[in-house]
């Protein structure tokens, strides 16, 4: 029935367990997957880039559908860089500092054969912001929680995530594929690095796999939790790791909080102490603000925006401003700036410059 028959059959029961997936790995669909990479995306450790791949396209591909269908198949370490980030400090502090977050680059032949599971599964977050501000406008929401998982995709705990797994695919080949791919590890300054926790980062599995993993840990239990605990309104958005939740009651959003902490835990993750916070917020979260001498409402980030409690021009009423978020932009006219140095003596760029189309933004911005 093809990769779509299966994904239509998922969606109909979601109880149904598919025994035989394998054969649906076919050369066509390996070289649909390989096309679908990103062409400029850093090599792994063994250095081979697309374009180097593509050279011998056909070779490569048909030894690597018979390693796959053969069961010879043995994924490669991932190759580990660190990556400077500037990130928040404590959230009472309101301080910034950098960073190093690690990433792992496979190689191009484990890319290509993961992107043929995951090539039309990708989604936005527009949707997830939608109904973020449906559920904040529209429900009774007086408080929001940020529940952020500390190390998240480092953590995840391989024989859980099998298992989930297990709730729907049956066929042993592919669990066994799978495990290949957790177990593969990292290459980091020579040495091989063994893998006893997390998914394979920088590999297009990698965001799926650590969907599934949160929808049995958290989403499942969060709807079992508001039916059985919740006498007020709850609302949850989770878009990847990014979870927001909102509740009518402050009593009832510290009870979530306490019991969210024991849930992750049995799954070996903890939430982060400096970035996990519950804020005041909503409609009526001015007012409130107000009763209690605070100037104003807090604001919280969520997919690259700041969200902040508003009011309608034309009527006054409550509505959510967002805007993009302060450290996004800095970074993006950072860059900007950076590359208009870099380019500078180009022909193409010289009368851009002298014009100051984009060096005034910059300079004001810094």
């Amino acid at each position: 029935m093809g990769i779509e028959g299966i994904r239509e059959a998922a969606k109909r029961d979601p109880k149904l367990r598919f025994t035989a997936l394998m054969h649906h790995i076919t050369p066509t669909l390996l070289v649909e997957s390989f096309h679908a990479l990103r062409k400029q995306a850093a090599s792994g450790v063994d250095g081979v880039t697309w374009y180097d791949y593509e050279k011998l396209l056909e070779g490569h591909l048909y030894e690597l559908h018979r390693e796959i269908q053969s069961g010879a198949y043995r994924a490669q370490p991932s190759r580990r860089v660190y990556i400077p980030r500037m990130t928040e400090g404590s959230v009472h502090s309101g301080l910034q500092r950098w960073k190093k977050r690690s990433c792992r680059w496979p190689c191009l032949r484990f890319r290509t054969r993961s992107m043929s599971r995951t090539s039309s599964a990708s989604h936005t977050g527009s949707g997830k912001l939608d109904a973020l501000w449906v559920g904040i406008d529209k429900r009774k929401i007086n408080w929001r929680l940020d529940a952020d998982i500390r190390s998240f995709y480092d953590e995840i705990d391989h024989e859980w995530m099998l298992r989930f797994l297990e709730h729907r695919v049956g066929d042993r080949r592919l669990i066994r594929l799978i495990h290949k791919w957790l177990k593969a590890g990292t290459i980091e300054d020579g040495h091989r690095v063994a893998s006893t926790r997390g998914t394979p980062q920088g590999s297009v599995i990698g965001p799926v796999l650590s969907n599934i993993y949160l929808h049995h840990a958290l989403d499942l239990w969060v709807q079992q939790w508001r039916t059985r605990n919740a006498k007020g309104d709850v609302i949850i958005v989770r878009f990847a790791d990014g979870t927001v939740i909102g509740f009518h009651y402050e009593g009832e959003a510290q009870r979530f909080l306490q019991a969210l902490r024991e849930r992750l835990a049995h799954f070996g993750l903890q939430l982060h102490s400096d970035k996990t916070r519950l804020i005041r917020f909503g409609r009526y979260a001015v007012q409130q603000c107000r009763e209690r001498g605070l100037r104003k409402p807090e604001t919280f980030d969520f997919l690259g925006f700041t969200h902040c409690c508003g009011r309608r021009r034309n009527d006054g009423g409550f509505k959510i401003v967002r805007v993009t978020m302060k450290r996004r932009m800095r970074t993006t006219l950072t860059t900007i700036r950076e590359t208009l140095m870099r380019r500078r003596h180009e022909p193409s760029c010289l009368g851009l410059v002298s014009k100051g189309c984009f060096a005034n933004t910059c300079h004001r911005a810094a």
